[in-house]
């Protein structure tokens, strides 16, 4: 009864930090700007440069390296992908912002270059930006005559997108974006002031560009998205909370030794469970790297765990579907695994 109830309150625990430290800062901003990529940015956009039949060279370019800016975590990313989704994006080119967002802002490989080492920041920067890529490309490859048959009825936006219809002047469009932008990135990163001045350019651009009919769909389409993945996600880091308390550091540490292919892919199973809030991942990772955690069990986990989590997942699953998610989780098990190993191999 006792572990029961200790259980329950480690996950109570992971709730109230999740809710105290991510839910304003930066989930809040992270719903509403997926509200307005599926309001406001036209569908012809979305289908132009990330659609299923975009430039590949451009829609994975610019999927893969999107996530340098944002420093999002494996469920604030969530939103974010539903609503470029939502809009048209191929799932190859989304299944690359989905996975490259979380897993490469600047902040953490900075961080993890300067506390874990130059190899391991570097090794993951390059690894985050290939794996994003080569998992889009198996996973639109998997479906693609689903995708092809998506696009069948949107072929006129598409037409009206390169008419230059359904746009408003520019400007309007870059200043509304970018400062919804800035909110989440100053308030993920607690500087305050530089979130209220971005709040507040946001208010003059929302006055100055857009009508009231604008803004009420934006925010029923908002409502409509923190409904659909709020919920779920909360009892997932509810649970993911639960199952931190069966898995001790000790038992952790004692499976992460060495180079074995076991350590790796313990290393990733233990980082696609685990919910990782941005940047935490990097001084558990040093803990365990002093505590004899090998270089290659550590990078599989740079390259898992921040973009994975197991409430990550139970939100894919209702957004995708179960086969899909079933199929990128794998890929990223298995990859993170190899990939591990390999460096561990040459720089340990």
């Amino acid at each position: 009864m006792e572990i029961f109830i200790e259980s329950l309150k480690s996950g109570g625990y992971a709730l109230l930090e999740y809710l105290s430290a991510h839910v304003l800062a930066c989930l809040v901003p992270a719903f509403f700007i997926a509200g307005a990529i599926a309001v406001f940015v036209s569908k012809g956009a979305i289908l132009k440069y990330f659609g299923p039949k975009a430039n590949k060279w451009l829609s994975y370019g610019v999927a893969s390296v999107s996530g340098t800016i944002l420093a999002v975590c494996s469920c604030t990313i969530l939103p974010l992908f539903a609503g470029i989704r939502k809009r048209g994006a191929g799932l190859g080119p989304a299944i690359a912002f989905l996975y490259s967002g979380p897993a490469i802002n600047i902040l953490a490989i900075i961080y993890t270059a300067r506390l874990l080492g130059y190899d391991l920041g570097i090794a993951r920067a390059v690894g985050a930006i290939v794996f994003s890529i080569v998992i889009g490309l198996i996973m639109s490859l998997a479906w693609m005559n689903e995708e092809r048959s998506k696009l069948e009825g949107d072929e006129d936006l598409f037409k009206a997108y390169e008419q230059g219809l359904h746009r408003k002047p520019l400007y309007i469009s870059v200043i509304f974006f970018l400062s919804l932008l800035a909110i989440l990135i100053f308030g993920a990163a607690r500087m305050w002031i530089y979130a209220g001045a971005a709040l507040a350019i946001l208010i003059t651009i929302i006055i100055i560009g857009y009508k009231k009919a604008e803004l009420k769909d934006w925010m029923k389409e908002t409502g409509k998205l923190a409904w659909q993945i709020f919920p779920i996600l909360l009892a997932g880091v509810f649970i993911a909370g639960i199952v931190k308390y069966f898995l001790p550091q000790s038992i952790v540490e004692a499976w992460v030794g060495g180079n074995s292919i076991r350590s790796n892919f313990t290393a990733s199973i233990f980082g696609a469970l685990m919910y990782f809030s941005t940047l935490t991942e990097v001084p558990i990772l040093k803990a365990f790297m002093e505590l004899g955690m090998g270089k290659g069990p550590a990078l599989t986990l740079l390259l898992a765990g921040p973009a994975l989590s197991l409430p990550n997942m139970i939100v894919l699953g209702r957004i995708m579907g179960a086969k899909k998610t079933v199929t990128y989780v794998a890929l990223v098990i298995i990859m993170a695994t190899f990939i591990g190993m390999v460096f561990g191999h040459y720089f340990t």
